[in-house]
Parts: structure tokens; sequence; C-alpha cells
């Protein structure tokens, strides 16, 4: 608890010129005195700063507003040098309950993921509007709002996407973020049980799995896909990305390894850090278009803190651009419609929202080997006993453990379709009980051209924005979905599952034709949780980019935005490993130091585009 005494001194105790000493390590407090001494007075005449510095603001090197997948990791790579001193900011509660994750299993359990996708208390429980495409129907869309933020609500799966992807980025406006100097920042952050090597890290704080449950309908998927013409990967976060094979997943000792495991846990003692949790950032403070610092509620008491560096937004791809709009910084003429003051006409803020649609297949098993039983009362108290006791079992796996990457139609360059395999049945967002025996693959496209926005319905911080993914409104990305049905069945239909194989439960034999097929995708497709590019990244002379390549928000000063929302367009995969990325490469920028890279680091092409596989 000594690091809570500490936030508490801090805003309630030592007057502003008080030295505090920690056992080897002084410091000060990070309070008007230091401020002054390390900006050359700069701030010394300004109404604003003095105004607060009367309410009894505090002030801090940075301040980071999210303690999500982003946000953990530039509280512990900024606290890293010792003379600057971080607030890190989080809406939810710790990941944790007295000291325990045992306590709060809901999160660490990897097994248990499903509870915390529909619980309110660590999720933001986000709805689309309606969708016109889609039958009309509210998208649910649950966003982490804990320590570790998404990382702490995932199913775990590790994925980096394509090299492509990267390369693309560059070609898009974000210069310096193609794939040679994106991979050394996937490799800093982990260590991969399986040791490093050329595309894996060895030495970093996010610990990476493998599946270890060797059940024998991931084998059946896995040799269904090779029967059905596809190859095996050994990694698809290496070398070849396209082909079917086991995945990798943030899971260590049995635990998920969320960021705030990984990266805050670690750092949360130093004498630099300070961190409040259940507090709701509500504005950002403006001196002009220069950031100073954050307006925030906690514990129904309005608060500020004063940043003598740089506000950094970390709130992820909804809250980064809603909390950018309510302080001013958007599309001039929405703002003046709700009557907030624009600081700075910014008109990408919140538009280019993509994210990834994906459907489950589902087939009746007709041996009793599916997670069906393990889901009865009886038998998941013995797996939650064990986990507690042990770490071990059945509890200590998402199950999400093999899955693949396959081109939709010839001449596409590199994958664009996802599979994740679970020998189980997950109905409604996990929210309905399994109802019998059955295995599914989750599939979707993951370069959909539909594209989407998110708008302020008031100027209530605590009202959700307007989101608006647009999706399937183009039609090749309904041609890309029918493909997914259809390539999906072929697999199941192959030998390897023929020991297995009972009827098709969804989409059901009765749907064969396109016109069946895609009428079932807009009754049962969703989100597959990973909106992303509310924040584009660009260049300044871009007028719908939000945020240069280091990060910074164009046309203000001492403001970035950090987290998936920066993302110029979607990845080709699972968004948590690139916004882990994302956040060691800007903690690097904002430090000042050159950019890793690794050059000519080999990557798989197929040998000939004519055909699909």
């Amino acid at each position: 608890m000594s690091h809570l005494i500490k936030g508490v001194k801090k805003y309630y105790g030592p007057s502003v010129s008080q030295m505090h000493k920690v056992t080897g390590f002084p410091f000060k407090t990070p309070i008007l005195k230091s401020l002054l001494a390390y900006s050359g007075q700069q701030l010394k005449t300004s109404r604003t700063f003095s105004k607060l510095s009367s309410e009894n603001a505090v002030s801090y090197s940075y301040i980071i507003v999210g303690a999500g997948s982003a946000g953990c990791v530039l509280g512990s790579r900024l606290t890293e040098d010792s003379l600057s001193t971080v607030l890190l900011l989080e809406a939810g509660p710790k990941d944790t309950l007295l000291g325990s994750k045992r306590l709060m299993w809901k999160i660490h359990m990897p097994a248990a993921l499903t509870y915390n996708l529909c619980d309110e208390k660590y999720n933001w429980y986000y709805y689309t509007t309606p969708q016109k495409h889609m039958d009309n129907r509210n998208m649910y869309w649950p966003r982490g709002r804990v320590w570790g933020g998404s990382s702490s609500l995932n199913a775990m799966v590790y994925i980096r996407g394509h090299a492509e992807d990267y390369n693309r980025w560059h070609r898009e406006g974000a210069v310096g973020w193609d794939y040679e100097f994106c991979l050394p920042y996937f490799k800093k952050a982990q260590t991969h049980e399986l040791g490093p090597n050329l595309y894996r890290g060895g030495n970093g704080p996010l610990h990476v799995s493998r599946g270890k449950t060797n059940h024998p309908l991931h084998h059946a998927f896995l040799d269904a896909a090779q029967q059905a013409g596809y190859s095996f990967t050994d990694d698809m976060n290496g070398y070849q990305q396209e082909g079917f094979g086991w995945m990798d997943m943030t899971i260590h000792t049995g635990q998920r390894w969320s960021t705030a495991s990984a990266y805050l846990h670690p750092a949360i003692t130093r004498p630099n850090l300070s961190t409040e949790d259940r507090t709701l950032v509500t504005k950002i403070l403006f001196q002009g278009t220069k950031a100073i610092g954050v307006e925030y509620v906690k514990n129904g008491q309005r608060k500020k803190a004063l940043a003598s560096k740089e506000v950094i937004l970390s709130g992820g791809a909804i809250n980064s651009p809603q909390l950018l709009m309510l302080s001013g910084v958007g599309n001039a003429d929405d703002l003046k419609k709700l009557g907030i003051p624009v600081v700075c006409h910014l008109p990408g803020v919140g538009q280019n929202l993509q994210d990834h649609l994906e459907v489950y297949i589902q087939q009746k098993c007709t041996k009793p080997i599916t997670l069906y039983k393990a889901q009865k009362p009886v038998n998941m108290a013995k797996i939650g006993l064990e986990w507690l006791w042990k770490f071990t079992g059945d509890g200590a796996t998402a199950h999400l453990e093999s899955g693949g990457f396959i081109r939709s139609r010839p001449d596409v360059p590199h994958p664009d379709i996802q599979f994740h395999f679970l020998p189980s049945q997950v109905i409604d967002h996990g929210r309905v009980a399994s109802k019998l025996e059955a295995y599914q693959v989750h599939v979707g496209p993951m370069r959909s051209t539909s594209v989407g926005w998110l708008k302020l319905k008031s100027t209530d911080p605590r009202d959700h924005p307007m989101i608006e993914p647009n999706y399937l409104s183009m039609e090749t990305d309904v041609w890309e979905f029918r493909q997914c049905v259809k390539l999906s069945r072929e697999i199941f239909a192959q030998k390897a599952f023929e020991k297995f194989r009972g009827p098709e439960i969804q989409p059901g034999s009765h749907v064969k034709s396109d016109k069946e097929i895609d009428a079932f995708i807009r009754q049962k497709a969703d989100s597959a949780y990973h909106p992303s590019c509310t924040c584009k990244m660009g260049q300044p002379s871009d007028t719908t980019a939000v945020v240069d390549p280091q990060t910074k928000v164009i046309g203000v000063e001492n403001l970035r935005v950090v987290d998936a929302s920066i993302m110029p367009s979607v990845v080709s995969g699972n968004l948590n490993a690139p916004t882990i990325m994302i956040a060691e490469k800007a903690a690097d920028i904002i430090k000042g130091f050159p950019s890793l890279s690794e050059k000519n680091v080999p990557i798989y092409k197929p040998q000939t585009l004519e055909t699909q596989r």
C-alpha cells in the first residue's frame, strides 16, 4: 500500500518546496518548483498556470491517460529515467485485489476470459449505432476499463500482423514505421518461451507461450487445413504468416500476462511513478495550443494535474479521440455545434475507424471431447480450484491454441483472412452458455475496405460517443466474407474431421446459396474487438492525419497519442501485440533515442499469385 500512501501525500501533504527522500533514491516532489527549474521559467507568467497552481495542481514530467495495453508500457519505459516523473491515470480499477491476482481470478485465469467480456466493472461496454448492412443490429464492443486495458480482457492471442502491413503504413505517411523499424520493438517487448531468434525476443517483459493442451480437435483442424491444400507454418509471427499452425499467447505460468503484469506491476514501486485508478479524465488543459495538463474526476471530486513535458493519450481507439474532441481538438464544425471551444481544427479526429468482423462456423462433435462438459458447474469448480492452487489445468489456457492465415483469392499478395479454432461453442460473446458438444472456427477478413467514424454524443465525458463502423458497406467486403464461410466449410469437410464431424450448427446445412450466406453473415457476424485508426498517423500535409510519425498531435504542442488509434490502417491480425510495439517504439521516440532497426529480415512470399493457395 506504500505507493497509495505516497500518492495521498503528493496531493494533500507537503509544501511545494519540500524534498522527499527514498532510501538510495533522493528526488524532488514533482511540483511547481521543479517544474519552473526544468522549463526555464517558461510558464512563469501564465495566468492559466497560476490559476491551476492555486488549486493545488501537482506537476509531473508526463501525464499518461489510460493504463491499458499502451499506457502500461509507457508508464514503465518513461520511468526508467529517474529524472522523469509520470502520472498514470486509469478510469477503471486495479487488476488485483489486496495485491492478489488469485482474488481477481476472472481477469488472471485465462479460461475465464468471457466473464470480463460481459462485465461492466472492467469494461466500457460500448455499442455501435444500428448497422444498416447488418440487419440494423447494434453491435457490442467490449473494451477494457481496468489496469492492463483490453489486454486484461482479450483472448490472449499474440499476433503481430504481416510485415507488409507496416510497409504499407510507411507508404500511407507513417514514415519510419515500416517493418524494419517495427520488428525490433516487437522483439524488445517479448520473451518467447521457445527462445529468441531472428523474429522472436528473449529478454522482454511480455511473456509469450504456446498452448499446452495437445487437444485432438486442434490437431484435427491443423491436419484438415493441410489436407485442403494449405501449408503448415511453425511461426505465424515469424518468417511465414501464411498457413496454419499453433498460436502464440500472452500466457505465462498459467496466468494471463497483460501489460499490467508485464510492465506496470514491476515498475509500481518506482518513486517517480504515480498511479490513480477509478479516475475519469474529462479534459486536456491547454495554454493556447500547448497542452499543460489534464482535468479529471476522482471519487466525485474534480482535480487537475500538470505536465511539464507532455500529456500522452493512451485511452484506445474510442477514448483517445473522444477526449481530444471534448478538449477542443477535432472537426471545428462538430465541436461548435456542441458549444465546445475550438483549440485546433483537426478534422481527422474520430474518422478512419476500422475494425475486424468475424463469424463463427460451428459443427456438432460426435465425441464427448469438447469443452462442453468442462462448463458444467461442478467441473468448473474443479478447474477453478486447480488453477487457484497451482495455475495449471484447463483454467490455464484460453483454448484458442491453433489458427491460420490464408489469401481469399489469387493475386492477393499476403493473407487477408484469419482463423482461430476453438474446441467449444461460443454464443453471443459468451453471454449464453454452450448448448452441446461442438467445435468452431472464428473467421473473418483482415483488410476490409469499409471505414467508419465516431463522434461525440454530448459534452458529458461519461456519455459514450456515437460509434459508426459502417460494416459491410462495400461490396468487396461482402464477397470476402462469403469466401470466409465457404473456405471454412471446405476445411471442416476434410478427412481429418471425419471421426468428429456431426451436423453443421452454424450457418446450418440449409444455408447454401450466396444470398443465404450473405443473410447469415448479416445476422451473425460480430466484431473481433479490434477498433483502431481513429487518430491516424500521417504527414502534417495530410488533412486526415491526427498525429505525425513522432506520435505528436498535429497543430498543438506537448500532446501525443500512443495507442491503436494511431494506426494508419488496421493490420492483418489481432491488435494487442502491435499496440504494445507502438508503445515500445513511441517510448524511444519520446526519450529522444534513435529508432532501432533490423534490415533485410527475410519474409515469405507465395511462389505464385496465380492460385489462392
